[in-house]
């Protein structure tokens, strides 16, 4: 028998998410300009199955059906993105008000069902035309950013009740122009580091224009990892260490204590000083986004490397790792693993925010786990239609408690949000793997909620 689940403080917001590229579809509808990810989708080969998200799950014409299983699951918050070029086509600029009347709609929906909307304001979908322009390795997105973030505010503020300026920072920069896995699809290395300053100057313009347009409560949604050594040698502890700064440091240092790393801020362009006053802006909460940890060691010689284990020069959960980075990340042994790849370590959870909370002390504010779930492809039984995803619901089980751990330790937690309420395109994924809560057929668009949808919809109605 499992032991029950403990007891959260009253006003935990139990939460879903999704991301707009994912999830819309409807690409052309209404006036929506074009993203880098729509152009990424269609180059041969960059998406592993080959298919695209014109229809996804089709949520632009089907959000009343989706709102309405989100409030039989009873969550409090539902996090979702907009599409930056839905609102304005060419990234600045005409404003498209059939696009902004659908998040409108939306949020209205949401409300009238007891649901906070909670948005995203970006969500790796930059526009193709700020993406020709230089993307985010130039400055000028950044600003234009700000002058999204008002027009969105403008519209949504009066009910909107917490906010999210930029999401995963550190995949836009590493995936999509430093290893060119994720659009616009650029191998740069660490020539790509502008992306991460550019975004991170985004998020502090898009504080200050939030607040000029009277929003509440906002905050960022950052991934994080613990980072385990691999080795013994002092060769291992120095890769995992630069690992650990660039995919966690890089990020939260400038967000928590206005500066960068040692030995980064040059690598940096513009006035960094001056804009790390920007990037630094007060936040109310801060989002993180836990998957798994991450084990690295200093590179190998090929004549040594297992072929077990992910490589320099190999793949890690679906990503292609070049043969010339100072680290190798390695597979953590002994762990189940999710159909992603992707080792389950519940406890990884309460490690990092027991790391973030020593690393930030007061700086850290109130902490919501925005993002937080498990790719596995459990689909219908033919006879009963059941979809028993039992592995999900020990995932979700094992991280609930780890969350819980964390918060008796001392971190100031506020909310728990499962990627995600549907299965959708994931990304360069394509449609190959499912980490929703309801299940998608993609040929019907038919919504069948999994036993996981009734595991979580039990533990929000019992509070614990």
């Amino acid at each position: 028998m499992t032991a029950p689940l403990p007891e959260f403080p009253a006003g935990f917001l139990w939460g879903v998410s999704a991301s707009a590229f994912q999830i819309e579809g409807s690409l052309t509808a209404d006036g929506r300009g074009p993203s880098s990810w729509d152009a990424f989708t269609v180059e041969e080969g960059r998406v592993k199955d080959g298919s695209r998200a014109d229809v996804a799950t089709d949520h632009y014409r089907r959000y009343r059906e989706d709102v309405a299983l989100m409030a039989e699951l009873g969550v409090g918050a539902y996090r979702f993105s907009v599409s930056w070029s839905r609102v304005l086509p060419e990234g600045h600029g005409r404003v498209n008000d059939k696009g902004l009347d659908f998040y409108d709609r939306l949020v209205d929906e949401l409300c009238a069902s007891g649901i906070a909307p909670v948005p995203t304001l970006f969500h790796w979908d930059t526009p193709l035309a700020l993406e020709k322009e230089g993307g985010w390795l130039v400055r000028d997105t950044a600003e234009r950013f700000a002058a999204y973030a008002s027009v969105v505010a403008d519209r949504l503020a009066d009910r909107v009740p917490r906010w999210i300026t930029i999401n995963e920072p550190a995949e836009v920069t590493l995936l999509g122009y430093g290893l060119g896995e994720h659009a616009p699809g650029r191998r740069l290395v660490f020539d790509a580091l502008p992306a991460a300053h550019h975004q991170l100057l985004a998020h502090g313009l898009g504080v200050q224009a939030l607040r000029a347009a009277g929003a509440r409560e906002i905050g960022v949604a950052v991934s994080h990892s613990p980072v385990w050594t691999a080795g013994d040698t002092d060769d291992d502890r120095a890769a995992a260490e630069l690992y650990d700064t660039l995919t966690n440091r890089l990020f939260a240092d400038p967000l928590l204590t206005g500066a960068y790393p040692a030995g980064l801020a040059s690598l940096l362009p513009g006035p960094v000083a001056d804009d790390l006053r920007t990037i630094s802006e007060p936040l109310d909460w801060y989002g993180i986004n836990y998957y798994n940890p991450m084990l690295v060691g200093a590179p190998r010689p090929a004549a040594d490397a297992s072929t077990e284990a992910p490589t320099a020069g190999s793949s890690f959960g679906g990503i292609e790792i070049p043969p010339d980075l100072p680290f190798d990340i390695r597979q953590i042994e002994g762990r189940e693993l999710t159909d992603f790849g992707w080792p389950v370590v519940p406890d990884g959870l309460r490690e990092l925010l027991a790391t973030m909370r020593e690393r930030y002390g007061d700086r850290l504010p109130p902490v919501c786990i925005t993002e937080n779930g498990c790719s596995y492809g459990d689909g219908p039984d033919r006879e009963t239609g059941r979809i028993d995803d039992a592995r999900r619901i020990a995932y979700h089980d094992g991280h609930v408690r780890a969350l819980h751990e964390a918060m008796a330790e001392g971190t100031d937690v506020r909310g728990y949000f499962i990627w995600s309420i549907l299965d959708n395109f994931e990304w360069a994924e394509g449609f190959r793997q499912r980490f929703g809560l309801v299940h998608v057929d993609y040929e019907t668009l038919a919504r069948t909620p999994k036993e996981s949808f009734a595991w979580y919809r039990d533990l929000i109605k019992s509070g614990r």
